[in-house]
Protein backbone atom coordinates (compact mmCIF):
# COMPACT_ATOMS: atom_id res chain seq x y z
CA UNK A 1 0.00 0.00 0.00
CA UNK A 2 1.59 3.89 -0.93
CA UNK A 3 1.47 5.58 2.69
CA UNK A 4 0.36 9.75 2.02
CA UNK A 5 2.65 10.04 5.35
CA UNK A 6 5.51 7.98 7.66
CA UNK A 7 5.09 8.40 10.99
CA UNK A 8 7.83 6.62 13.39
CA UNK A 9 7.67 6.85 17.07
CA UNK A 10 10.85 5.85 19.02
CA UNK A 11 9.67 4.42 22.36
CA UNK A 12 6.42 2.11 22.85
CA UNK A 13 5.97 3.00 26.56
CA UNK A 14 2.45 4.57 28.20
CA UNK A 15 2.84 7.41 26.16
CA UNK A 16 3.95 6.17 22.22
CA UNK A 17 2.04 3.14 21.88
CA UNK A 18 -1.55 4.34 22.81
CA UNK A 19 -0.95 7.97 20.75
CA UNK A 20 0.54 5.85 18.03
CA UNK A 21 -2.28 3.47 17.93
CA UNK A 22 -4.72 6.10 17.84
CA UNK A 23 -3.24 8.32 15.08
CA UNK A 24 -2.85 5.00 13.10
CA UNK A 25 -6.86 4.29 14.17
CA UNK A 26 -7.84 7.51 12.85
CA UNK A 27 -4.96 8.04 10.17
CA UNK A 28 -5.63 5.08 7.41
CA UNK A 29 -3.64 6.12 5.21
CA UNK A 30 -0.33 6.60 7.38
CA UNK A 31 1.88 4.66 7.75
CA UNK A 32 2.76 4.14 11.51
CA UNK A 33 5.88 2.53 12.70
CA UNK A 34 6.37 2.27 16.56
CA UNK A 35 10.43 1.11 17.51
CA UNK A 36 11.89 0.39 21.10
CA UNK A 37 15.29 -1.39 21.57
CA UNK A 38 13.47 -3.59 24.32
CA UNK A 39 12.64 -7.23 22.27
CA UNK A 40 10.51 -8.18 25.06
CA UNK A 41 8.59 -5.11 24.57
CA UNK A 42 7.98 -4.96 20.94
CA UNK A 43 7.27 -9.11 21.03
CA UNK A 44 4.69 -7.78 23.76
CA UNK A 45 3.03 -4.92 21.51
CA UNK A 46 2.76 -7.64 18.39
CA UNK A 47 1.05 -9.68 21.05
CA UNK A 48 -2.94 -10.30 22.19
CA UNK A 49 -1.13 -9.63 25.30
CA UNK A 50 -0.30 -5.83 25.35
CA UNK A 51 2.61 -4.82 27.73
CA UNK A 52 0.13 -2.10 29.19
CA UNK A 53 -3.42 -2.19 30.05
CA UNK A 54 -5.18 0.48 29.36
CA UNK A 55 -8.79 0.32 28.97
CA UNK A 56 -9.79 0.51 24.96
CA UNK A 57 -6.71 -0.09 24.08
CA UNK A 58 -7.09 -3.75 22.95
CA UNK A 59 -9.32 -2.69 20.37
CA UNK A 60 -7.49 0.46 18.85
CA UNK A 61 -4.22 -1.91 18.34
CA UNK A 62 -6.27 -5.02 17.09
CA UNK A 63 -7.97 -2.54 14.59
CA UNK A 64 -4.55 -0.39 13.34
CA UNK A 65 -2.04 -3.20 13.53
CA UNK A 66 -0.93 -4.97 10.41
CA UNK A 67 -2.89 -2.59 8.60
CA UNK A 68 -1.14 0.57 9.38
CA UNK A 69 0.24 0.07 12.73
CA UNK A 70 3.61 -1.59 12.94
CA UNK A 71 5.71 -2.35 16.46
CA UNK A 72 9.75 -3.38 15.53
CA UNK A 73 12.88 -3.30 17.36
CA UNK A 74 14.63 -1.86 14.09
CA UNK A 75 15.30 1.84 14.88
CA UNK A 76 17.10 2.85 12.19
CA UNK A 77 15.04 1.39 9.31
CA UNK A 78 12.11 3.28 10.96
CA UNK A 79 14.21 6.28 10.88
CA UNK A 80 15.46 5.76 7.08
CA UNK A 81 12.27 5.79 5.72
CA UNK A 82 10.15 8.47 8.18
CA UNK A 83 9.03 11.72 7.59
CA UNK A 84 8.15 12.70 10.73
CA UNK A 85 9.37 10.94 14.05
CA UNK A 86 8.03 11.65 17.40
CA UNK A 87 10.42 11.05 20.23
CA UNK A 88 8.71 9.60 23.45
CA UNK A 89 12.20 8.03 25.24
CA UNK A 90 11.97 7.82 28.74
CA UNK A 91 13.50 11.19 30.58
CA UNK A 92 13.35 9.95 34.38
CA UNK A 93 14.36 12.03 37.55
CA UNK A 94 18.64 12.46 37.52
CA UNK A 95 19.68 9.98 40.50
CA UNK A 96 23.57 11.23 39.91
CA UNK A 97 25.54 14.49 39.89
CA UNK A 98 24.54 17.87 39.88
CA UNK A 99 20.28 18.43 39.79
CA UNK A 100 20.36 14.25 41.16
CA UNK A 101 16.64 13.83 42.44
CA UNK A 102 15.31 17.15 40.59
CA UNK A 103 16.47 17.41 36.90
CA UNK A 104 15.47 15.31 33.97
CA UNK A 105 17.94 12.77 32.88
CA UNK A 106 18.34 13.35 29.49
CA UNK A 107 20.87 10.91 28.41
CA UNK A 108 18.71 8.54 26.55
CA UNK A 109 17.10 11.95 25.07
CA UNK A 110 20.58 12.46 23.67
CA UNK A 111 21.35 9.38 22.37
CA UNK A 112 18.02 9.09 20.26
CA UNK A 113 18.74 12.41 19.15
CA UNK A 114 22.06 11.60 17.53
CA UNK A 115 20.87 8.44 16.10
CA UNK A 116 18.40 10.64 13.87
CA UNK A 117 21.00 12.68 12.83
CA UNK A 118 23.45 9.59 12.00
CA UNK A 119 21.17 7.63 10.11
CA UNK A 120 18.82 10.43 8.21
CA UNK A 121 19.49 10.66 4.61
CA UNK A 122 16.98 13.56 4.20
CA UNK A 123 15.10 16.42 5.86
CA UNK A 124 12.86 15.34 8.86
CA UNK A 125 10.68 16.76 11.09
CA UNK A 126 11.76 15.88 15.07
CA UNK A 127 8.51 16.03 17.48
CA UNK A 128 8.85 16.02 21.44
CA UNK A 129 6.67 13.95 23.07
CA UNK A 130 8.53 12.95 26.34
CA UNK A 131 7.92 15.73 28.91
CA UNK A 132 11.06 17.58 28.95
CA UNK A 133 12.66 21.06 30.65
CA UNK A 134 12.01 23.65 28.84
CA UNK A 135 14.38 24.95 25.92
CA UNK A 136 15.34 21.28 25.41
CA UNK A 137 14.46 22.20 21.76
CA UNK A 138 17.39 24.00 21.64
CA UNK A 139 19.97 21.24 22.46
CA UNK A 140 18.18 18.78 20.29
CA UNK A 141 17.97 21.58 17.21
CA UNK A 142 21.91 21.85 18.29
CA UNK A 143 22.99 18.22 17.95
CA UNK A 144 20.23 17.34 14.53
CA UNK A 145 21.67 20.69 12.96
CA UNK A 146 25.16 19.88 13.62
CA UNK A 147 25.45 17.23 11.00
CA UNK A 148 27.73 17.75 7.96
CA UNK A 149 25.26 15.49 5.53
CA UNK A 150 23.34 19.42 4.62
CA UNK A 151 20.15 17.58 5.73
CA UNK A 152 17.96 20.42 8.00
CA UNK A 153 15.66 19.37 11.07
CA UNK A 154 12.83 21.16 12.67
CA UNK A 155 12.05 20.15 15.94
CA UNK A 156 8.43 20.60 17.04
CA UNK A 157 7.00 20.33 21.06
CA UNK A 158 4.31 18.09 20.82
CA UNK A 159 3.60 17.31 25.25
CA UNK A 160 0.86 14.58 25.95
CA UNK A 161 -1.72 15.29 28.73
CA UNK A 162 -3.07 11.52 29.14
CA UNK A 163 -4.03 10.49 32.17
CA UNK A 164 -3.42 6.76 32.55
CA UNK A 165 -6.76 4.66 32.93
CA UNK A 166 -9.12 7.11 30.70
CA UNK A 167 -5.77 7.63 28.05
CA UNK A 168 -7.79 6.41 25.02
CA UNK A 169 -10.80 8.49 26.12
CA UNK A 170 -8.32 11.23 26.00
CA UNK A 171 -6.77 10.32 23.35
CA UNK A 172 -10.01 10.37 21.04
CA UNK A 173 -11.80 13.49 22.64
CA UNK A 174 -8.90 15.22 24.09
CA UNK A 175 -9.09 19.26 26.04
CA UNK A 176 -6.53 20.12 23.87
CA UNK A 177 -4.10 18.97 21.57
CA UNK A 178 -0.60 21.08 21.87
CA UNK A 179 1.65 22.39 19.18
CA UNK A 180 4.80 24.31 19.94
CA UNK A 181 7.27 25.50 16.66
CA UNK A 182 9.30 27.83 15.59
CA UNK A 183 8.43 31.21 14.44
CA UNK A 184 10.34 30.96 11.22
CA UNK A 185 8.67 29.91 7.85
CA UNK A 186 10.27 26.52 7.94
CA UNK A 187 9.26 26.08 11.45
CA UNK A 188 5.17 27.07 10.64
CA UNK A 189 5.46 24.80 8.21
CA UNK A 190 6.71 21.46 10.37
CA UNK A 191 3.69 22.81 13.19
CA UNK A 192 1.49 22.51 10.19
CA UNK A 193 2.70 19.20 9.58
CA UNK A 194 1.72 17.97 13.22
CA UNK A 195 -1.42 19.84 13.28
CA UNK A 196 -2.85 18.01 10.00
CA UNK A 197 -2.35 14.81 12.05
CA UNK A 198 -4.62 15.42 15.28
CA UNK A 199 -7.13 17.59 11.96
CA UNK A 200 -8.50 14.14 11.52
CA UNK A 201 -10.27 13.52 14.65
CA UNK A 202 -9.99 16.67 16.69
CA UNK A 203 -12.25 19.99 15.91
CA UNK A 204 -10.02 22.84 15.07
CA UNK A 205 -10.57 24.69 17.81
CA UNK A 206 -8.84 22.34 20.00
CA UNK A 207 -5.88 22.23 18.58
CA UNK A 208 -3.72 25.10 20.09
CA UNK A 209 -0.49 26.50 18.54
CA UNK A 210 2.69 27.99 20.39
CA UNK A 211 6.07 28.85 20.40
CA UNK A 212 8.49 26.03 21.30
CA UNK A 213 9.04 27.06 24.62
CA UNK A 214 5.53 27.76 25.70
CA UNK A 215 4.88 24.48 24.73
CA UNK A 216 7.52 22.49 26.52
CA UNK A 217 6.59 24.86 30.17
CA UNK A 218 2.75 24.19 29.25
CA UNK A 219 3.26 20.64 30.01
CA UNK A 220 5.19 20.84 33.19
CA UNK A 221 2.87 23.79 34.56
CA UNK A 222 -0.34 21.86 33.64
CA UNK A 223 0.82 18.56 35.31
CA UNK A 224 2.18 20.82 38.73
CA UNK A 225 -1.03 22.88 38.94
CA UNK A 226 -2.87 19.75 38.94
CA UNK A 227 -0.45 17.92 41.70
CA UNK A 228 -0.81 21.47 43.64
CA UNK A 229 -4.35 20.93 44.18
CA UNK A 230 -4.13 17.20 45.23
CA UNK A 231 -1.59 18.14 47.88
CA UNK A 232 -3.82 21.23 48.81
CA UNK A 233 -6.83 19.17 49.87
CA UNK A 234 -4.87 16.38 51.32
CA UNK A 235 -3.25 19.16 53.91
CA UNK A 236 -7.13 20.11 54.96
CA UNK A 237 -8.08 16.69 55.25
CA UNK A 238 -5.20 16.26 57.97
CA UNK A 239 -6.94 19.55 59.63
CA UNK A 240 -10.95 17.79 58.86
CA UNK A 241 -9.44 14.73 61.15
CA UNK A 242 -8.48 16.81 64.13
CA UNK A 243 -11.43 19.33 64.07
CA UNK A 244 -13.96 16.93 63.26
CA UNK A 245 -15.33 18.59 59.65
CA UNK A 246 -15.57 16.21 56.57
CA UNK A 247 -13.01 16.71 54.01
CA UNK A 248 -15.26 15.94 51.32
CA UNK A 249 -18.16 18.53 52.60
CA UNK A 250 -15.51 20.81 52.04
CA UNK A 251 -14.27 19.89 48.87
CA UNK A 252 -17.89 19.95 47.29
CA UNK A 253 -18.39 23.46 48.83
CA UNK A 254 -15.40 24.49 47.34
CA UNK A 255 -15.55 23.21 44.41
CA UNK A 256 -18.97 25.18 43.28
CA UNK A 257 -17.01 28.21 43.19
CA UNK A 258 -16.79 28.53 39.52
CA UNK A 259 -13.47 30.18 40.46
CA UNK A 260 -12.00 26.87 41.68
CA UNK A 261 -14.05 24.11 39.90
CA UNK A 262 -14.71 20.57 41.64
CA UNK A 263 -11.93 18.82 40.00
CA UNK A 264 -8.52 17.52 41.61
CA UNK A 265 -10.81 18.08 44.84
CA UNK A 266 -10.59 14.51 46.04
CA UNK A 267 -8.80 14.13 49.19
CA UNK A 268 -6.55 10.31 49.10
CA UNK A 269 -3.28 8.64 50.46
CA UNK A 270 -1.60 10.96 48.31
CA UNK A 271 -0.97 11.01 44.22
CA UNK A 272 1.28 9.07 42.49
CA UNK A 273 2.15 8.19 38.67
CA UNK A 274 5.40 8.60 36.35
CA UNK A 275 4.68 12.17 35.64
CA UNK A 276 3.48 14.82 38.97
CA UNK A 277 6.35 14.06 41.06
CA UNK A 278 9.10 14.00 38.39
CA UNK A 279 7.52 17.08 36.53
CA UNK A 280 7.34 19.10 39.67
CA UNK A 281 10.86 18.60 40.64
CA UNK A 282 12.06 19.42 37.19
CA UNK A 283 10.17 22.71 37.48
CA UNK A 284 11.52 23.01 40.72
CA UNK A 285 15.34 22.66 39.28
CA UNK A 286 14.83 24.69 36.87
CA UNK A 287 13.75 27.91 39.02
CA UNK A 288 16.73 27.49 41.08
CA UNK A 289 18.71 27.35 37.89
CA UNK A 290 17.18 30.64 36.84
CA UNK A 291 18.01 32.08 40.09
CA UNK A 292 14.13 31.91 41.51
CA UNK A 293 14.50 29.77 45.11
CA UNK A 294 11.28 31.09 46.82
CA UNK A 295 9.31 29.74 43.46
CA UNK A 296 11.42 26.64 43.29
CA UNK A 297 10.75 26.17 47.31
CA UNK A 298 6.88 26.60 46.23
CA UNK A 299 6.37 23.74 43.67
CA UNK A 300 8.94 21.82 46.14
CA UNK A 301 6.76 21.80 49.03
CA UNK A 302 3.64 20.18 46.76
CA UNK A 303 6.18 16.99 46.59
CA UNK A 304 6.85 17.49 50.13
CA UNK A 305 2.90 17.21 51.09
CA UNK A 306 2.35 14.56 48.87
CA UNK A 307 4.96 12.62 50.73
CA UNK A 308 4.09 13.42 54.26
CA UNK A 309 0.57 12.56 53.14
CA UNK A 310 1.90 8.74 52.30
CA UNK A 311 3.46 7.82 55.58
CA UNK A 312 0.89 9.66 57.25
CA UNK A 313 -1.05 6.62 56.55
CA UNK A 314 0.29 4.15 58.44
CA UNK A 315 1.21 6.72 61.21
CA UNK A 316 -2.54 6.21 61.43
CA UNK A 317 -3.39 2.80 61.73
CA UNK A 318 -0.26 2.40 64.14
CA UNK A 319 -2.13 5.11 66.74
CA UNK A 320 -5.59 3.11 66.67
CA UNK A 321 -4.24 -0.35 66.27
CA UNK A 322 -2.59 0.23 70.35
CA UNK A 323 0.68 1.37 68.72
CA UNK A 324 1.99 -1.55 67.64
CA UNK A 325 1.96 -3.13 63.79
CA UNK A 326 4.57 -6.25 64.67
CA UNK A 327 3.56 -9.24 63.49
CA UNK A 328 0.18 -8.09 62.38
CA UNK A 329 -0.82 -9.66 58.78
CA UNK A 330 -2.04 -6.13 57.04
CA UNK A 331 -3.97 -7.11 53.91
CA UNK A 332 -3.04 -3.95 51.50
CA UNK A 333 -5.97 -3.62 48.90
CA UNK A 334 -4.41 -2.31 45.19
CA UNK A 335 -0.42 -1.43 44.52
CA UNK A 336 -1.17 0.52 41.09
CA UNK A 337 -1.14 4.25 41.97
CA UNK A 338 -4.70 4.87 40.60
CA UNK A 339 -7.63 2.22 39.19
CA UNK A 340 -7.20 0.95 35.59
CA UNK A 341 -4.40 0.99 35.05
CA UNK A 342 -0.92 -1.57 36.18
CA UNK A 343 1.24 1.21 36.41
CA UNK A 344 3.05 0.96 39.98
CA UNK A 345 5.65 4.01 39.27
CA UNK A 346 5.50 6.08 42.52
CA UNK A 347 2.25 4.52 43.93
CA UNK A 348 1.81 5.52 47.46
CA UNK A 349 0.80 1.84 48.21
CA UNK A 350 4.85 1.49 47.80
CA UNK A 351 5.10 3.95 50.84
CA UNK A 352 2.62 2.66 52.74
CA UNK A 353 3.88 -1.12 52.30
CA UNK A 354 7.89 0.08 53.24
CA UNK A 355 6.24 2.07 55.97
CA UNK A 356 4.23 -1.07 57.22
CA UNK A 357 7.86 -3.00 57.37
CA UNK A 358 9.94 -0.83 59.33
CA UNK A 359 6.78 -1.27 61.63
CA UNK A 360 8.01 -4.63 61.60
CA UNK A 361 4.17 -5.70 60.16
CA UNK A 362 3.36 -8.73 57.67
CA UNK A 363 1.75 -6.79 54.32
CA UNK A 364 0.04 -9.09 52.07
CA UNK A 365 -0.85 -6.87 48.42
CA UNK A 366 -3.69 -7.69 46.54
CA UNK A 367 -4.36 -5.86 43.12
CA UNK A 368 -6.10 -6.76 39.90
CA UNK A 369 -3.33 -5.84 37.20
CA UNK A 370 -0.45 -4.83 38.85
CA UNK A 371 0.85 -8.20 40.92
CA UNK A 372 3.91 -8.73 38.77
CA UNK A 373 5.16 -4.90 39.42
CA UNK A 374 4.03 -4.79 42.57
CA UNK A 375 6.94 -8.14 42.89
CA UNK A 376 9.43 -5.79 40.88
CA UNK A 377 9.52 -2.96 43.07
CA UNK A 378 9.16 -5.16 46.07
CA UNK A 379 12.19 -7.19 44.90
CA UNK A 380 14.65 -6.35 47.74
CA UNK A 381 11.92 -7.54 50.60
CA UNK A 382 10.17 -10.42 48.83
CA UNK A 383 10.36 -12.75 52.22
CA UNK A 384 8.96 -9.79 53.84
CA UNK A 385 6.02 -9.55 51.95
CA UNK A 386 3.16 -11.75 50.81
CA UNK A 387 0.83 -11.82 47.37
CA UNK A 388 -2.56 -12.74 46.77
CA UNK A 389 -4.88 -12.54 43.51
CA UNK A 390 -7.88 -12.94 45.63
CA UNK A 391 -8.69 -9.85 48.11
CA UNK A 392 -10.84 -12.40 50.36
CA UNK A 393 -7.41 -14.64 50.73
CA UNK A 394 -5.17 -11.36 51.45
CA UNK A 395 -7.42 -10.27 54.11
CA UNK A 396 -8.04 -13.87 56.13
CA UNK A 397 -6.81 -13.65 59.33
CA UNK A 398 -5.31 -10.08 58.86
CA UNK A 399 -5.48 -7.83 61.53
CA UNK A 400 -6.48 -4.32 59.17
CA UNK A 401 -7.30 -3.74 55.65
CA UNK A 402 -5.88 -0.43 53.77
CA UNK A 403 -6.94 0.64 50.66
CA UNK A 404 -4.46 1.97 48.48
CA UNK A 405 -5.55 2.24 45.29
CA UNK A 406 -9.96 2.88 44.08
CA UNK A 407 -10.63 -0.44 41.74
CA UNK A 408 -14.12 -0.83 41.56
CA UNK A 409 -13.93 -4.21 42.58
CA UNK A 410 -13.10 -3.32 46.13
CA UNK A 411 -16.19 -1.29 46.35
CA UNK A 412 -18.29 -4.61 45.54
CA UNK A 413 -16.64 -6.76 47.82
CA UNK A 414 -18.79 -9.53 50.22
CA UNK A 415 -17.18 -7.19 53.19
CA UNK A 416 -19.74 -9.03 55.56
CA UNK A 417 -17.47 -12.16 54.57
CA UNK A 418 -13.97 -10.32 54.65
CA UNK A 419 -15.03 -9.02 58.08
CA UNK A 420 -15.66 -12.71 59.19
CA UNK A 421 -12.11 -13.47 58.41
CA UNK A 422 -9.99 -11.52 60.32
CA UNK A 423 -8.79 -10.87 63.48
CA UNK A 424 -11.12 -8.72 65.79
CA UNK A 425 -10.82 -5.99 66.09
CA UNK A 426 -11.16 -5.86 62.65
CA UNK A 427 -9.53 -2.19 61.50
CA UNK A 428 -9.75 -0.46 57.93
CA UNK A 429 -8.25 2.20 56.38
CA UNK A 430 -9.77 3.51 53.76
CA UNK A 431 -7.09 5.67 52.02
CA UNK A 432 -9.14 6.44 48.59
CA UNK A 433 -12.60 7.07 50.41
CA UNK A 434 -14.37 5.25 47.99
CA UNK A 435 -15.80 2.70 50.49
CA UNK A 436 -19.75 2.83 52.48
CA UNK A 437 -18.30 3.78 55.80
CA UNK A 438 -21.67 3.27 57.77
CA UNK A 439 -21.84 -0.53 55.79
CA UNK A 440 -18.53 -1.18 57.75
CA UNK A 441 -19.26 0.44 60.82
CA UNK A 442 -22.87 -1.55 60.87
CA UNK A 443 -21.21 -5.07 59.86
CA UNK A 444 -18.40 -4.34 63.30
CA UNK A 445 -15.13 -2.67 61.58
CA UNK A 446 -12.98 0.01 62.95
CA UNK A 447 -13.06 2.30 59.97
CA UNK A 448 -10.62 5.04 59.36
CA UNK A 449 -10.97 7.57 56.13
CA UNK A 450 -8.97 10.44 54.88
CA UNK A 451 -10.35 13.69 55.99
CA UNK A 452 -13.11 12.64 58.16
CA UNK A 453 -12.91 13.30 62.32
Amino acid sequence: MAFDKRILCIGAGYVGGPTMAMIADKCPTYKITVVDINPARIAAWNSPNLPIFEPGLDEVVQRARGRNLFFSTDVDAGILEADIIFVSVNTPTKTFGQGSGMASDLQYLEKTARQIMRVSQGPKIVVEKSTLPVRTAEALDHILNSNDKGIRFEIVSNPEFLAEGTAIRDLQNPDRVLIGHHQTESGKVAGQAVVDIYAHWVPADRILTTNVWSSELTKLTANAFLAQRVSSINSISALCERTGADVEEVAQVIGRDSRIGNKFLKASIGFGGSCFKKDILNLAYLCQHYGLPEVASYWKSVVDINEWQQHRMVGRMLEQMFNTLAGKRIAVFGFAFKADTGDTRESPAHTVVRDLLAERACPVITDPKAMKEAQHDLADVLSLVQFSDDPYEAANGAHAVIVCTEWAQFRTLDWKRVYASMEKPAFLLDGRNILDLSALRAIGFEVQCVGKG
